[in-house]
């Protein structure tokens, strides 16, 4: 070998203190959290999707068996299932539909300069710090003909016949959950926008008004690609969340009447906690995984694509 092939000493120990410093030493501080994150998050995952393919009752324990895809043949073959999907989904959209748009318009007025502006966005997140059991004992009680004001109204302007308790009618009742739903999740929609809009330089919209740009001009050109970005974010993680979100539902209507507010969450609460079959609810639990995963997938898709454009 050469001399000029030859590496000094002094080289090969700043190539190993470099290989240490950057690429050794980082995953030795990491460890700690990937433990914790595997002990928390993967360890309960792996067993809970093992279940999906065994037999487990909670009272006969010992006669917990292999069962294969015996449960998956069984969830694709219940009818409530099916009807807890489509309930999921008319949950899960109309919720988020509203929540969007209210909070989308909550943090453009919020971002702008007017009287009273800290005590309104106070109240404007308030929602968000009220605790769920108590909001859903809330609007079970607006909702109560006897008690509550809203069959009132809703009869006074025309879209009830006569004032009655929507909870109960199964036509309506996953709407009752819904507008609970919609007030309590508006906050985090005003929080996380009014954040992003607060980030977009002024400048950009005093020279947009120096070239002659509408306000609409401006709301689809400035704010809206600076928005889009956290708007894909946040609407994915308010729809996992939502989907999962079964506190309203079981407390206002309990699933009922009927199962016609009964949602995949409620669903698997139900079959696990009523019925104590563990590896049925798994099956359902491991479905609806699935279907949260596929659209956070085709959401981040979208969003990169958006992004490229």
């Amino acid at each position: 070998m050469t001399a000029s092939h030859r590496k000094a000493p002094g080289e090969i120990r700043a190539r190993r203190s470099f290989y240490w410093t950057h690429v050794v030493e980082p995953y030795l501080y990491l460890t700690p959290a990937i433990v914790l994150i595997a002990l928390v998050i993967l360890v309960p995952l792996v067993i809970g999707i093992s279940y999906s393919f065994q037999s487990i009752m909670l009272l006969r324990p010992k006669e917990a068996a292999w069962a294969g895809l015996d449960n998956y043949v069984a969830l694709w073959g219940d009818r409530m299932f099916w009807i807890a999907l489509e309930n999921t989904f008319v949950w899960t959209f109309g919720s988020l539909f509203f929540q969007f748009f209210l909070g989308l318009g909550l943090a453009l007025l919020l971002n702008t300069r007017f009287t009273g502006r800290r005590l309104f966005q106070a109240l404007v997140f308030l929602p968000w710090a009220v605790p769920t059991f108590l909001s859903a004992l809330v609007w079970a009680w607006l909702f109560n003909p006897l008690i509550g004001p809203l069959p009132h109204w809703l009869a006074a302007l025309g879209v009830l016949s006569e004032p009655y308790n929507i909870l109960g009618d199964p036509d309506l009742a996953i709407w009752g959950p819904i507008a609970a739903n919609i007030w309590f999740g508006v906050p985090f929609f005003a929080i996380t926008l009014l954040a992003a809009l607060q980030s977009i330089p002024s400048e950009l919209y005093e020279a947009a008004e120096i070239d002659g740009a509408s306000a609409w001009q401006g709301f689809t050109k400035i704010t809206l690609p600076f928005l889009a970005p956290m708007i894909a974010i946040t609407v994915m993680l308010r729809t996992i969340w939502i989907a999962n979100f079964a506190d309203l539902i079981f407390i206002m209507t309990g699933g009922g009447p009927a199962n016609s507010s009964q949602i995949l969450s409620t669903y698997i609460f139900t079959t696990a906690f009523k019925k104590l079959d563990f590896g049925y609810a798994s099956a359902l639990s491991v479905a609806l995984l699935l279907l949260l995963f596929l659209y956070a997938v085709l959401v981040l898709f979208l969003r990169r694509k958006v992004v490229r454009v």
